[in-house]
């Protein structure tokens, strides 16, 4: 009973630290270039036209293809609020400090001020996905 008990324990500390180890090796070196991505052109409003103070942005909104094994390099939302929807196929986002989170047809979420991450496609099928950000072209 003991040695059941110690064994648990054991396995609960190694994950742990291979979380954690996990978590500082994606942080220390995300990919920093962009391959097997396809943006469509997108479609852009002036807000600066339609609401005060937001003058030199624009709504965007973009379909993003990542191929398998494509990879969406390291950057920042810093200005550059968005919101993102798969259509297909099964993102995996790496964020700065170790979260990883995988990301499923139907499924959205937001990337605001602060964040920093990158993304890629482990699966066998493109992942879909519609992103719409307010822009500062």
């Amino acid at each position: 009973m003991i040695r059941n008990r110690m064994l648990q324990i054991s396995a609960a500390a190694t994950a742990i630290v291979l979380a954690f180890v996990g978590g500082v090796a994606v942080s220390q070196n995300p990919p920093t270039e962009t391959k097997g991505v396809k943006v469509s052109p997108p479609t852009a409003l002036d807000l600066g036209q339609e609401i005060d103070l937001v003058q030199g942005r624009q709504l965007r909104m973009r379909v993003v293809t990542v191929d398998p094994g494509g990879v969406v390099g390291v950057h920042t939302h810093d200005g550059r609020p968005a919101v993102a929807y798969v259509v297909q196929g099964t993102l995996t986002e790496h964020r700065e400090g170790g979260g990883v989170y995988e990301r499923h047809p139907g499924e959205s979420w937001t990337e605001g001020k602060g964040v920093t991450h990158w993304a890629e496609n482990t699966g066998d099928q493109p992942v879909v996905i519609v992103a719409v950000d307010v822009f500062k072209p």
